[in-house]
């Protein structure tokens, strides 16, 4: 026998069961808005045939704190192209929440219902509506989610601010459609209608907005109905309120004038003499209490004691940010003056730095030429070539290193890594063999373990051991006699080798002058000038030994000169050469040459002769 369940278990169910059919993750958003069109249907129409009003607010409540009425904003608040077009099952899904919405006991969630799902559900249906108005086809559609917010609004009242103040809102009040114009009216009209206290619960903002949307209508509307439905509108809302709107008409400078030119003759000319008439008697009302210029006067002063107080407060709250202000701009000021002055020094040391490079070079240059004018002229060609190829050399050196070292990188950074790698893995490998081997070898016993001391008869055997050593290995130690004899000997060796060096350098030196002498004689010779135009002056320097000796002091002193002031990249090839001696053993046998036997004769036979140009020189 089957037991027969309670509706409230039915609608718990068929809840839950829903519930459980959204949060499943493979139904489209199409699927979903079928589903949910569907079920809620099907339970709105079920409850409402019951005679139990409780019942509907009942299953209204289930749905909301179940979530699926969570699930219907997620998917209104879907693009059209997410729900394949199908804007007619949106907007009976719209009125369907909005149905909901209406009548719902959230318990202990009030304050969450009303202040985020609430405001969540009108944004949702909005942003529905706003994608409605560009498609004229859908009008019947948009009467329907249109009518959906006004039922919302009229079973909530503090949701109208935030309709007015909503993006899509303005969206929808941008469209210049008439349709859409006056769909937004009677939204408005029917929701003031359904509830008589919709306007007194109202805001003075919100008042004002919505009298601002009316008004608008009519300055910028030209149709009969869109100016009918705004003007009807008004008209209702001054029944409500009362004495409370008409200041707020006031604040609309010309609407009498407006309604009286622009929509006479539209058929409602009654409606607009009433309007008219409010705003005339309210103006009266106000020119009756502000008649006294003694009371103008005297709020004038008031106002005027009252701006000057407060700004005189202002400005003195602001001296301490004008203070700070003036200092960080100082600071920004003096700090730019810094780097502009930095710059302008930084600028004008490389400027100098240029220019004495420039002058130093300069005079490098006239010093050479100086210096180049001093070389006999066959010489000139060949040191001006000799430099070319040493700067030729290092321009080459520099440009061959660069070459390597760019095909080093490209070529050899691989090998290298790869070699790198290699003796990383090798050097593991060592490592590992070598704690194998030594986990192989056995542990060494200390040597003290075991050892005893040494007994009397073993120190015996040792000390004869020690004798028979001694005996067999004997010394051979010098006596001292023989010593002090040696060391005689040795000293006597060590003077003699010092006398006979110090003769020889003697010699060495005095075959070097000898060879300087002669070397200045033969380029005096070489370029002396002929006999025919020589005269007293010329003789004197051939026949006195110092002019020819201060000429060869001279010339090596400017060769020294000129060596010393080469640039260091023509100096590169002459480090490697060592100095070069033009009076050593090399030259000798140029001089024979040169001489013949009267060089070699001059210095073996007649070593008088020698001596006597040695005290010359």
């Amino acid at each position: 026998m089957e037991v027969k369940k309670k509706p409230e278990e039915e609608e718990n169910e068929l809840v839950l069961e829903l519930k459980g059919q959204l949060e499943n993750e493979h139904l489209t958003p199409v699927e979903k808005l079928r589903l949910l069109n569907d079920s809620l249907n099907n339970a709105l129409n079920s409850a409402a045939v019951h005679v139990n009003s409780g019942e509907l607010t009942r299953l209204k409540s289930q749905l909301y704190l179940s979530g699926v009425l969570i699930h219907c904003v997620r998917v209104l608040s879907l693009h059209p192209s997410s729900l394949w077009g199908d804007l007619s099952a949106a907007a009976t899904l719209a009125h369907l929440t909005s149905s909901c919405c209406v009548g719902v006991e959230p318990g202990p969630h009030s304050e969450t219902f009303h202040r985020l799902f609430l405001p969540s559900v009108v944004d949702a249906l909005l942003s529905l509506a706003a994608q409605l108005v560009n498609r004229t086809e859908n009008v019947s559609l948009l009467r329907k989610v249109m009518d959906s917010v006004g039922w919302l609004l009229a079973a909530h009242t503090h949701l109208t601010e935030k309709v007015l103040s909503s993006i899509h809102y303005e969206q929808i009040q941008v469209c210049d459609d008439v349709t859409v114009s006056l769909l937004c009216v009677q939204m408005w009209i029917q929701t003031c209608t359904a509830n008589s206290d919709f306007l007194s619960g109202l805001s003075d903002d919100s008042i004002l907005l919505l009298l601002n949307e009316a008004i608008g209508q009519l300055a910028l509307s030209s149709d009969s109905t869109v100016g009918g439905a705004s003007l009807r509108l008004i008209l209702l809302m001054a029944s409500q309120l009362g004495r409370c709107l008409r200041p707020l008409l006031l604040s609309f400078r010309g609407l009498d004038s407006l309604l009286h030119k622009d929509w006479r003759g539209r058929g409602f000319d009654r409606g607009i003499d009433q309007l008219i008439a409010l705003i005339q008697s309210e103006k009266d009302v106000v020119s009756q209490t502000q008649g006294s210029s003694e009371h103008v006067r005297a709020a004038c002063v008031i106002q005027a004691a009252w701006r000057s107080y407060k700004t005189r407060r202002r400005v003195k709250s602001l001296n301490r940010a004008i203070s700070v202000l003036q200092r960080k701009y100082r600071a920004r000021r003096r700090e730019q003056q810094q780097q502009k002055e930095a710059q302008l020094w930084e600028e004008e040391l490389k400027y100098q730095v240029c220019v004495r490079r420039q002058q130093a070079r300069r005079r490098f240059h006239q010093k050479q030429r100086q210096l180049l004018q001093l070389l006999p002229a066959d010489q000139v060609q060949s040191y001006l070539q000799e430099c070319e190829n040493r700067a030729a050399v290092v321009i080459q050196s520099f440009w061959r290193g660069f070459r390597e070292r760019r095909h080093y990188s490209s070529t050899q950074r691989h090998m290298l890594r790869r070699e790198r790698a290699v003796r990383m893995l090798q050097r593991g490998v060592r490592r590992f063999l070598h704690k194998r081997r030594a986990a192989k070898v056995p542990p060494l016993t200390p040597f003290w373990i075991g050892q005893k001391g040494l007994t009397d008869s073993r120190r015996a055997e040792l000390k004869q051991q020690v004798d028979e050593h001694i005996a067999t290995h004997q010394s051979f130690r010098v006596s001292p006699e023989e010593c002090s004899c040696l060391h005689e000997e040795v000293q006597l060796l060590l003077l003699s080798v010092l006398q006979t060096g110090a003769q020889q350098r003697m010699e060495e030196q005095r075959v070097e002058a000898l060879l300087a002498h002669v070397h200045t004689q033969l380029e005096l010779l070489r370029d002396a000038p002929p006999l025919s135009v020589v005269t007293e002056t010329d003789a004197d320097t051939f026949l006195s030994p110092s002019g020819p000796v201060a000429a060869r002091a001279r010339d090596a002193h400017n060769a020294m000169l000129q060596a010393s002031r080469l640039p260091w990249w023509r100096m590169l090839g002459d480090t490697d050469a060592g100095p070069v001696d033009p009076l050593g053993s090399t030259h000798l046998p140029e001089l024979e040459e040169e001489l013949g036997g009267l060089y070699i004769g001059g210095t073996v036979a007649d070593k008088k002769q020698t001596q006597v140009d040695e005290v010359k020189l």
